[in-house]
C-alpha cells in the first residue's frame, strides 16, 4: 500500500518539475504585453510582436534553473505588475482579492436592511388609526387604496 502511494507521488512530482509543464504553468500565469488581453501561453493573434520574445525569455529563465517566484518577479519588474495574470496576495494587491467579497457582503446586508425597513414601514402605515385623521386626508387615502387595489397605503 505504501509503495503504491510512493510510486504515485513520484510520478506526479516528476511531471511537476518537467520544463514543458513549468513553461505551460508559468505561461498561463502571465499576460502577453501586446495589449491582446490574452495569457502569454495562449497569445495566438497573427504577427504578435511580443509573445515570441517573452516566451523565449521564459524558456531561458526555466533553463537557468530559476524558481517560479523568481521568474514571475523578474517578468513583473521588467514589464510591470500588469504582466501577472492574477494580482499577488501581498500589500495593496490584496485589496483586489478582498474587495469583490466585501462589496457582495455590503450589498447583501444593504438589501436585507432595506427590505426590512420597507416591511416595517408598510406595517406601521397599515396600523394608522384613520378615525382621528382629517376627513380630507382619509378620503385621499381611500381613493389611493381604491385606485391601487391594495389593502393599505
Amino acid at each position: 500500500m505504501q509503495a503504491g502511494t510512493l510510486a504515485l507521488a513520484v510520478c506526479f512530482s516528476l511531471g511537476a518539475t518537467d520544463a514543458s509543464s513549468r513553461f505551460n504553468d508559468l505561461g498561463h500565469r502571465m499576460m502577453c504585453t501586446c495589449s491582446c488581453a490574452q495569457l502569454l501561453g495562449e497569445c495566438n493573434h497573427v504577427g504578435c510582436p511580443e509573445s515570441g520574445r517573452e516566451r523565449d525569455e521564459l524558456k531561458a529563465a526555466i533553463a537557468d534553473g530559476k524558481s517560479d517566484q523568481e521568474i514571475l518577479s523578474w517578468f513583473s519588474a521588467k514589464y510591470g505588475a500588469t504582466m501577472l495574470a492574477a494580482p499577488t496576495t501581498k500589500g495593496f494587491d490584496l485589496v483586489a482579492w478582498i474587495a469583490p467579497f466585501a462589496v457582495l457582503a455590503a450589498a447583501t446586508l444593504g438589501t436585507f436592511l432595506l427590505v426590512r425597513r420597507w416591511s416595517v414601514s408598510r406595517t406601521a402605515l397599515a396600523a394608522v388609526d384613520t378615525s382621528t385623521m382629517d376627513p380630507a386626508e382619509r378620503e385621499r387615502r381611500e381613493k389611493i387604496r381604491r385606485e391601487t387595489g391594495e389593502g393599505g397605503f
